[in-house]
């Protein structure tokens, strides 16, 4: 088998594993997702809150498989596992779930995130991190690896498309330095969990409508003019109007009623 580590190529700026040992991140040089490392953790019986970051991501995928690069020790891209404990329809609330407390943590950090839905953390109109859940069954029921990758020491010429950017980049408009990695890590995580036990804690006792609230007022889709790309070609125009309790897009065309859509059922969502 072929030692990974010995493969890994150098970090200028290495994230620190003793201190983030500390918070319960184990931090791989080298793998290709970390999302499969969670999986198969899950399986084995791990326990939920445990984070798994890379210096590398070799082979890491966003939603609908797109894949996802960046070179060595320029993002943050880590996995937690938590295995709720809440009913089957409050699942689909874990992406935005994700996307929020992301984008809460960038905004401590001095960034005015905003979320396209579902779970695109945005700085302008430009990506800086994307998120992938994924649903794994284990031998101790039903788990969910959550995937996050973000854009710190990017430049722009190391981009991958125009419509992403990075800290790095926004840093510079901002007049302030690049946060830390490890410590833009641990804000992350800690933000995360934070978020997820309270919306576990109270899902019984009016939780998600909290969380629906604190989620809309960071959408930036909401209120804009949209065009929803379904399966099998079909588009669907109007205005995001909201979001419902499932956690759904809700778009009101020019004409007839309006129209609640999944995350799962949809393939682009985009200015209209």
């Amino acid at each position: 088998m072929t030692d990974l580590s010995e493969q890994r190529p150098p970090v200028d700026n290495p994230l620190d594993p003793v201190a983030l040992a500390e918070l319960g991140v184990e931090v791989l040089p080298l793998t290709p997702s970390t999302n499969a490392v969670l999986a198969e953790r899950a399986r084995s019986g791990a326990p939920e809150g445990l984070v798994v970051a890379t210096e590398h991501q070799t082979a890491g995928r966003g939603r609908l498989d797109r894949t996802w690069e960046t070179p060595a020790g320029t993002a943050l891209t880590f996995s937690t596992l938590l295995r709720p404990q809440v009913p089957p329809a409050t699942w689909p609330w874990l992406p935005l779930l994700t996307g929020y407390a992301v984008a809460k943590s960038l905004a401590a950090a001095g960034f005015a995130a905003v979320l396209k839905w579902p779970n695109d953390v945005l700085i302008g109109d430009r990506k800086v991190a994307g998120i992938l859940v994924e649903r794994v069954e284990t031998p101790d029921g039903p788990a969910a690896v959550v995937g996050i990758g973000l854009n710190v020491l990017l430049p722009a010429e190391q981009l991958p498309v125009p419509t992403a950017t990075s800290l790095l980049v926004e840093s510079a408009g901002l007049g302030h330095p690049v946060p830390d990695r490890t410590v833009l890590l641990a804000s992350l995580v800690q933000t995360l969990l934070e978020t997820y036990g309270a919306w576990q804690e109270g899902v019984e006792d009016g939780a998600v409508a909290r969380l629906r609230e604190s989620y809309m007022r960071v959408c930036d889709t909401v209120g804009r003019d949209v065009e929803v790309s379904l399966p099998g070609a079909e588009r669907l125009v109007g205005r995001a109007s909201g979001i419902d309790e499932h956690g759904r897009l809700v778009v009101a065309p020019a004409a007839g009623p309006e129209v609640p859509v999944g995350a799962g059922d949809v393939v682009h969502v985009r200015p209209a």
